[in-house]
C-alpha cells in the first residue's frame, strides 16, 4: 500500500550546466528508496537533459540536506547519461531490460548505473503522455548509438566560460618538454632520446605526438611499419634497467610478409641488446594474462553482486557470498595481473633486466602493468600529482581507448572492457595494504572512477590524442570560431569545493622514510560482509596459493606433460620470484622505496568503498575506515585552528582567522557508506525460511567447513 501525498505544489526546476538543455520530463514520479516490504519514498519531477538524467523532490530546493561531499556537477539524485548501465522496466511484476523502440511502457521503471547505483521509479501516477515522453527519452539518450560530436562534452566546452583552476601541477605530456623533464627525472636521458617523429601524425593516428625510445632506434625504422614493432620506453628504474612496451604485428599475415617482419624485429632486439642496454626479457600479455574479453566477463558478473534491488536480495545472496565472489573470477583476476607486475619489478629490480611489454596495440594490459610497476618501485607515483601524471602519461596521452572501452558512444559492446577500473581495483590493493605510502585515499580513487562518466571532462572520452586533437577545432557560442577548449579531470576544484577535497588526501601520508618495522602493522578493519576469500583446507597453504601455478608445472612436469610456458624468454628458476617476494616481506617497509603488495588468497580484498557504499545493510554504524580518516581530520583540524590561535597576534583576529570548519564532530552518525551517503536506517536480518537452511544442509562442504570467516548467523562483523 502506498500512502498518496498530495503532488508538490511549487515547481522545482533542474539546476542546468552550460549548454545543457531540458529534453523531456515528467511530473508525479514517485522514487522509491531501497526499503523491503513498505513502499516509502517522495514524490518529484523526473527530467532528462542532453547530460543527466534527475530526480528533482521539494527537498531538491533547499540546501538543508545537503551532504558534506557534495559533488557540484553531479548531485545525489543525478545521473549521467554515460553511467547509466541497464534500464529496466516492469509490467506486471516482471521485469524487462529496455532497449530501442517501446509498444508498451512500464509501470515501474529500474536504471541500474555504472557507478553500481540502483533507482526504482514508480510511473502509475504520471500521465501517460509524459509517461512515454520520459521513458523512450531515457532510453533513447542513454541507450542508442550516438556520435561523438553528440556528447555532452562539446556542447559544456562551447558554452562554458574557460574559468579553471591554473595551479594544476599534474605533467600533461603534451609537449616534448614534458617527456625530456620525464627522461631527466628518472635518469633515463643517457639512453633514450623523445622523438618528433609523429608531428603532424604522420607515423600513426595511435601514436602520441611526442614519445620517448632508444637512443639507437633510428627515424626510419619507427616510420615502417607505422610505429609497430618499436620499442617504445615507459620508465627508468634506479639501476639504469628501463621498462618499455611494444605494439606488435598482426598474427595473420602472408609468409613474406611475416618473414620481413620476423627479421626487423630481430634487428630491433640486436640492436637494444648490445652495451649500453641490459639484457633483454620480452614479455607478450596476451600470453600470459586473461584476455580482454574475460575481463569483462569476470566484471560483469562481479558486479552483478553489488546492485541491489533491496534487501530480501541482499540477504538472499549473502549465504552464498563467498561461492558466489569467488565464481566471478575478479578477484583472481587482480592476484594475475599484481602477480605479472612482481615479476617485472623483480626482472628490473634483481636482475638488472629491461623488459619489453608486447601486446597487439600496447594500449591495454600494457598500460595497466606499466603503471602498477611504477607505483611499486617510484615513490613519485604514489603522490597525488605524480598519480594524476601517470595516468596521463601511460593512458590518456598512451592511448589507450576510453570511448571504446567504456563504451560511451554505445557502438560496440564487444570493444568494451573495464580495463582501467582493473587498474584502480589493483592501486587500491596497495593503497589499503600501506596507507602511509599513498598522498591520496580511497576515496580518491573512488571518485576518479565515477569520473569516468562525466562528459564533461576529455580525459576519459576519446580514443587517442589524435582523435582528440582533430575533434578540437570547432565553433564556441562565445567566441563564434576557435578551438575547444576542454576541462581535465585533474582539476578537482570542478567537481569538489576545498572541504569536501580534503578527503581526497592522506592526513597520514608518511612525507619522509620510517623504517621503524612497527608502522607495517596497519590496522584492519572489520566489515558487514568480509571482503575477500577465506583460505580453507581445501587450498594451498599461504605461501604455496602465491606460487600455486609453479607447483602445477612442477606436477605436470614429474607426470611427463609439457610445462607452460610461465616465465617468458627466461632461464631464472621459478623460485627465483618466490625468493624475491618472501624476501621483501620479511624486511621492514620503506614507503618511499619499493612496494610489493600480498597478494595470497585473503589478502586480495572487494573495494567495499566502491562496491558497497550505496548498500544500507553493509553499513558499518559509526564506523569504517572512512570514520577514522574523517576522525583524523577532525583532530588536524582542530591542531591548525590551535596553531593559527596561538601565532594570532589581535585576539579579535582570533576569531576571524580560524576558517577551518570541523567536517563533523559526531562521528557516531557516520557509517562506512560515507561520505557519499549519510547514514540511513538500520537493517535487520531478516529470519531464514525453513528452506533455505534445508538448502544449507545438503551443501556440506559449506556447512562443515572448518573456515574461520564463514558465519551463517549473519554477524559478519
Amino acid at each position: 500500500e502506498i500512502h498518496i501525498k498530495e503532488p508538490i505544489e511549487k515547481e522545482v526546476n533542474p539546476h542546468l550546466l552550460p549548454g545543457e538543455l531540458l529534453l523531456c520530463e515528467a511530473s508525479t514520479v514517485y522514487k522509491y528508496t531501497q526499503e523491503d516490504g513498505s513502499n516509502r519514498g517522495t514524490y518529484g519531477k523526473l527530467v532528462c537533459t542532453n547530460f543527466k538524467i534527475s530526480f528533482l523532490d521539494d527537498d531538491s530546493a533547499s540546501d538543508d540536506n545537503e551532504p558534506q561531499f557534495k559533488n557540484k556537477i553531479v548531485g545525489e539524485n543525478d545521473i549521467t547519461l554515460q553511467c547509466v548501465d541497464q534500464i529496466y522496466g516492469v509490467y506486471d511484476e516482471k521485469k524487462k531490460l529496455l532497449t530501442g523502440q517501446l509498444r508498451k511502457y512500464p509501470e515501474k521503471l529500474i536504471i541500474y548505473c555504472k557507478d553500481l547505483r540502483v533507482f526504482n521509479f514508480c510511473l502509475r501516477y504520471t500521465k501517460e503522455e509524459e509517461v512515454k515522453r520520459i521513458v523512450s527519452g531515457i532510453v533513447h539518450h542513454s541507450q542508442t548509438p550516438k556520435l561523438l560530436k553528440r556528447l555532452f562534452l562539446f556542447s559544456y566546452a562551447s558554452a562554458a566560460p574557460n574559468n579553471t583552476d591554473g595551479r594544476n601541477q599534474t605533467v600533461m605530456f603534451e609537449t616534448l618538454e614534458d617527456w625530456r623533464d620525464e627522461l631527466e627525472r628518472t635518469k633515463g636521458n643517457v639512453k633514450y632520446k623523445a622523438v618528433t617523429t609523429n608531428e603532424g601524425y604522420r607515423v600513426s593516428e595511435k601514436l602520441p605526438l611526442y614519445f620517448v625510445v632508444p637512443i639507437c632506434i633510428s627515424e626510419e625504422s619507427i616510420l615502417k611499419y607505422e610505429g609497430r614493432g618499436i620499442p617504445i620506453w615507459c620508465w627508468s628504474c634506479h639501476n639504469g634497467a628501463a621498462l618499455l612496451k611494444m605494439s606488435a604485428f598482426p598474427k595473420e599475415q602472408d609468409d613474406s610478409t611475416s618473414q620481413m617482419q620476423k627479421a626487423f624485429l630481430d634487428g630491433i632486439y640486436k640492436t637494444i641488446s648490445k652495451p649500453p642496454y641490459e639484457l633483454l626479457k620480452t614479455d607478450d600479455l596476451s600470453s600470459s594474462l586473461p584476455s580482454l574479453q574475460d575481463i569483462q566477463t569476470a566484471y560483469t558478473r562481479f558486479k552483478q553482486l553489488f546492485l541491489i534491488d533491496n534487501s530480501t536480495d541482499f540477504w538472499a545472496t549473502d549465504v552464498k557470498w563467498f561461492s558466489l565472489l569467488e565464481s566471478t573470477n575478479w578477484l583472481e583476476i587482480i592476484r594475475r595481473v599484481l602477480k605479472k607486475a612482481i615479476e617485472v619489478v623483480e626482472c628490473l629490480e634483481i636482475q638488472h633486466t629491461n623488459v619489453l611489454l608486447i601486446e597487439e596495440s600496447a594500449t591495454d594490459l600494457c598500460c595497466v602493468i606499466s603503471s602498477l610497476v611504477q607505483v611499486m618501485m617510484d615513490s613519485y607515483s604514489r603522490t597525488k600529482s605524480g598519480f594524476q601524471s601517470l595516468i596521463q602519461k601511460e593512458w590518456v596521452i598512451g592511448g589507450h581507448g576510453f570511448l571504446d572501452r567504456c563504451n560511451h558512444l554505445h557502438k560496440s559492446e564487444k570493444e568494451e572492457a573495464p580495463v582501467f577500473l582493473l587498474l584502480l581495483n589493483c592501486v587500491w590493493q596497495l593503497v589499503q595494504q600501506y596507507p602511509p605510502a599513498f598522498e591520496f585515499t580511497e576515496t580518491y580513487l573512488t571518485v576518479l572512477s565515477d569520473s569516468l562518466y562525466v562528459p564533461i571532462f576529455s580525459t576519459f572520452f576519446f580514443n587517442s590524442q589524435h582523435q582528440r586533437d582533430t575533434n578540437k577545432s570547432g565553433e564556441s557560442l562565445k567566441t563564434q570560431s576557435g578551438p575547444f577548449r576542454f576541462l581535465t579531470v585533474w582539476d578537482w576544484s570542478v567537481q569538489f569545493d576545498p572541504k569536501a577535497q580534503a578527503f581526497l588526501n592522506n592526513p597520514l601520508y608518511a612525507e619522509k622514510p620510517k623504517p621503524d618495522k612497527s608502522q607495517r602493522k596497519t590496522a584492519r578493519f572489520k566489515h558487514q560482509r568480509q571482503l575477500s576469500l577465506p583460505l580453507t583446507q581445501a587450498k594451498p597453504s599461504t605461501k604455496r596459493g602465491f606460487f600455486r601455478e609453479e607447483t602445477d608445472h612442477l606436477i605436470k612436469n614429474i607426470l611427463g606433460k609439457r610445462i607452460g610456458k610461465f616465465i617468458n624468454s627466461s632461464d631464472e628458476p621459478p623460485n627465483s620470484l618466490r625468493e624475491f617476494y618472501d624476501s621483501w616481506h620479511s624486511k621492514p617497509v620503506d614507503y618511499h622505496g619499493l612496494l610489493l603488495p600480498r597478494i595470497d588468497g585473503p589478502e586480495i580484498k572487494v573495494w567495499a568503498q566502491r562496491y558497497l557504499r550505496w548498500i544500507p545493510e553493509a553499513q558499518l554504524h559509526g564506523g569504517g575506515t572512512i570514520a577514522t580518516a574523517a576522525k583524523i581530520l577532525d583532530l588536524m583540524e582542530e591542531v591548525q585552528s590551535l596553531q593559527v590561535k596561538m601565532d594570532e597576534e589581535h585576539s579579535q583576529a582570533v576569531s576571524g582567522g580560524v576558517h577551518s570548519v570541523p567536517m563533523l564532530r559526531n562521528s557516531a552518525r557516520l557509517s562506512s557508506l560515507f561520505p557519499f551517503a549519510l547514514l540511513q536506517r538500520q537493517s535487520v536480518k531478516p529470519a531464514l525460511p525453513t528452506s533455505t537452511w534445508k538448502d544449507l544442509e545438503d551443501e556440506d562442504d559449506l556447512v562443515k567447513r572448518d573456515d574461520e570467516f564463514v558465519d551463517l548467523s549473519g554477524d559478519m562483523l
